[in-house]
């Protein structure tokens, strides 16, 4: 049979690009200077509204995640994440967030891809929507004095298990459903080494357009002494100021933690805008019982808080709603958790936040199910259970805090890669 130059071409351009592939998987995965990994979750929800008469609505939201890892010498590497997410949902949950929401953490990138692709800002709302985020893009270099991160990563402190007083950053709510990774913030971060569980760990995040009054800044050292993890922090973030401290030990057996922040509020902005300096506090311990349970308990002050229900949203405008990264209402919280594993597959928890003035609370139960490797199924819920909020003359009041959080109930599947 009789080959033409064409088909010659061809079959030589396969070979190549045969090679091309074969000594690219060579030096990469080889040496383990080039990794992929990632992971797909999807995430169906239904959500019931505490005010009467008002419809379940769903959402199915699915999220594809790409991380790059490539490492050019033992002192440089390079990460990039990538998330896509399709969603299918109500259109009011494309506009409105369906359950409490920490800060807005996209704020702190200078600049950064439009998140959605599909609907387009000038396209009719609809039920399904395409959304994108670029969530790790940096350079890390490992010196003898320290490591030295520039680029997209994620920031993130505290030892309290439910809320962070110190995490002001890009912190998440208690309600969020996905928090395997942090958002990724736009930052120059330095951390030196000192002695052998100590750190100096200081940098500077970017807001947009890289604007100081959306830019934040910290310095926070870190030492262990007489079996103690210390840490104490000056955190800079949208002109206000936050001094932090953070203590976590073991007690008989049991782990021990407490964390405070206090928030000098306006602190670099103008003087004319009025805002109260405000304090929180997490002090908690936990247990692991005979290996197969796991259970703690924590207590959150927020002094930013309102005393009394009926001024829980007149506080939505203050600096530490808007910057500080504060979602509760009330003042005084308590919640216990517990961890069971049923079996060496099946593991069950959940955790009971209290509002301990209103009296509300705010349960999540979930079980999960490793059925086959790096797959993980589970099913559970959030529970707003409190005296629910009312309409006078066309404006929400509320009578308890969690008697106003929507009852959500959820199931999620994931493969990792």
């Amino acid at each position: 049979m009789r080959v033409t130059k064409s088909k010659r071409r061809v079959c030589v351009t396969c070979q190549i690009l045969s090679w091309g592939l074969s000594l690219l998987s060579t030096i990469a995965f080889a040496d383990d200077e080039f990794h992929i990994s990632g992971y797909y979750k999807n995430f169906s929800t239904g959500l019931t509204s505490p005010l009467p008469d008002e419809p379940i609505i769903g959402a199915v939201n699915n999220r594809l995640r790409l991380n790059c890892a490539y490492t050019a010498a033992d002192t440089l590497s390079f990460d990039l994440s990538y998330d896509f997410a399709p969603r299918i949902q109500d259109p009011s949950l494309f506009s409105e967030p369906s359950i409490a929401i920490a800060t807005d953490s996209l704020s702190y990138r200078v600049v950064d891809l439009d998140s959605a692709i599909y609907p387009g800002k000038d396209d009719p709302a609809g039920s399904f929507g395409l959304f994108q985020n670029l969530d790790r893009a940096a350079i890390a270099y490992g010196a003898d004095f320290a490591d030295i991160t520039v680029g997209r990563q994620a920031i993130a402190w505290g030892s309290a298990r439910v809320v962070n007083p110190t995490d002001v950053i890009a912190p998440y709510a208690y309600d969020q459903l996905d928090t395997e990774d942090r958002i990724g913030v736009d930052a120059i971060r330095v951390q030196i080494p000192i002695g052998v569980l100590g750190e100096f760990d200081t940098g500077y995040v970017f807001g947009e357009n890289l604007a100081f009054e959306k830019s934040a800044f910290f310095l926070r050292s870190q030492l262990n002494a007489a079996e103690t993890d210390f840490s104490i922090s000056l955190v800079g973030f949208r002109e206000h100021l936050m001094t932090g401290f953070d203590l976590a030990r073991g007690i008989g057996g049991a782990g021990v933690w407490f964390e405070a922040a206090y928030v000098y509020a306006n602190a670099f902005g103008d003087e004319d805008r009025e805002a109260e300096n405000y304090l929180r506090a997490s002090v908690g311990l936990d247990y692991s019982f005979v290996g197969r349970a796991y259970g703690f308990i924590e207590y959150h002050f927020s002094g930013a808080g309102a005393g009394e229900p009926d001024n829980y949203l007149d506080n939505l405008s203050e600096p530490a709603y808007t910057d500080g990264a504060i979602y509760l209402l009330g003042r005084h919280y308590l919640a216990p958790g517990l961890t069971f594993q049923i079996t060496p597959l099946i593991s069950l928890g959940g955790v009971l936040l209290s509002n301990i003035s209103d009296p509300s609370v705010f349960p999540s139960l979930q079980i999960e199910y490793n059925f086959a490797q790096d797959i993980y199924i589970s099913v559970g819920g959030f529970i707003g259970i409190g005296n629910p909020p009312e309409t006078e003359d066309d404006e929400l009041q509320f009578r308890s805090e969690f008697g106003g959080y929507p009852t959500l109930f959820f199931s999620s599947f994931r493969i990792y890669f």
